[in-house]
């Protein structure tokens, strides 16, 4: 039995022969799903690439549209390698963990394991503001902290820099998440404690236990939902839906939960 139901429309106005990559399906066990992608109304051939689809088009209107019912017993995270472990403790792009030690030690050093994460977690949710439009493409965590500012994908990358700062490896998810105002694809922290990955929302604004995973990566350079390979896409609609059956779930954003998939 389906217990949530999420969907997708993304539409672009395509000039000239353009390659993108999209990741907005749901990882993990479904029991129905349909993707489909056009150009000016006609199917166009979509590559599936572990999670990822690729499509090559010309110009005119595309529009990819996604819908997944998923069951209400989902898979927990596959267990760590040793080379996630190693990947989720190293600096990124956008969680430059290496300029932000001196910050996290001098607070957070003390500190071992998820008393660590919880201490952090908690201080990015009150020294950041979530502000729509506050933070643009380039922005990263370092920026974050000191603007004070920005959206969930943000607030994310700060969670993440900070842990890796003290050694506890890292890495970000983008969900559906149901309940989340405004409703739009979501970025959240994983942080590996114990030989398993747990979530954590600094924003938290959606609970935990309802989340879906899409994508999983060091930071948003990783699982971004569109990724223009070659040419120029401008946007032109973007709908995002995420709904379960019943009431969702309570969360105090303290205890540990997975993230199934």
């Amino acid at each position: 039995m389906a217990v949530m139901r999420v969907a997708t429309t993304l539409s672009y106005d395509v000039d000239g022969p353009a390659e993108v990559a999209f990741q907005v399906a749901v990882a993990g066990p479904v029991t129905s799903e349909l993707l489909t992608v056009t150009l000016d109304g006609a199917a166009v051939e979509v590559t599936a690439l572990d999670g990822t689809h690729l499509v090559s088009v010309g110009s005119g209107r595309l529009v990819l549209a996604y819908t997944a019912d998923l069951p209400g017993r989902r898979e927990p995270p596959a267990p760590p390698s040793a080379l996630d472990r190693l990947v989720a403790l190293r600096p990124s792009r956008y969680c430059p963990s290496d300029r932000l030690a001196g910050y996290a030690t001098d607070r957070f050093g003390t500190l071992a394991g998820v008393h660590a994460v919880r201490a952090i977690e908690a201080h990015v949710h009150r020294h950041v503001t979530y502000t729509p439009g506050a933070s643009g493409p380039t922005t990263d965590a370092a920026d974050t902290l000191l603007a004070g500012q920005g959206v969930c994908r943000d607030y994310a990358h700060l969670v993440a820099a900070l842990c890796r700062a003290v050694d506890v490896p890292a890495r970000v998810a983008a969900v559906y998440a149901p309940g989340l105002d405004p409703m739009d694809f979501h970025l959240v922290t994983e942080t590996l404690l114990d030989g398993t990955w747990w979530v954590w929302d600094a924003t938290r604004l959606a609970a935990r236990g309802s989340l879906a995973r899409i994508a999983t990566g060091r930071d948003a350079a990783d699982v971004a939902f569109a990724t223009v390979l070659a040419g120029r896409l401008d946007p032109v609609f973007q709908q995002i839906t995420a709904t379960t059956a019943g009431d969702l779930p309570s969360d105090d954003h303290t205890a540990l939960v997975a993230l199934p998939g």
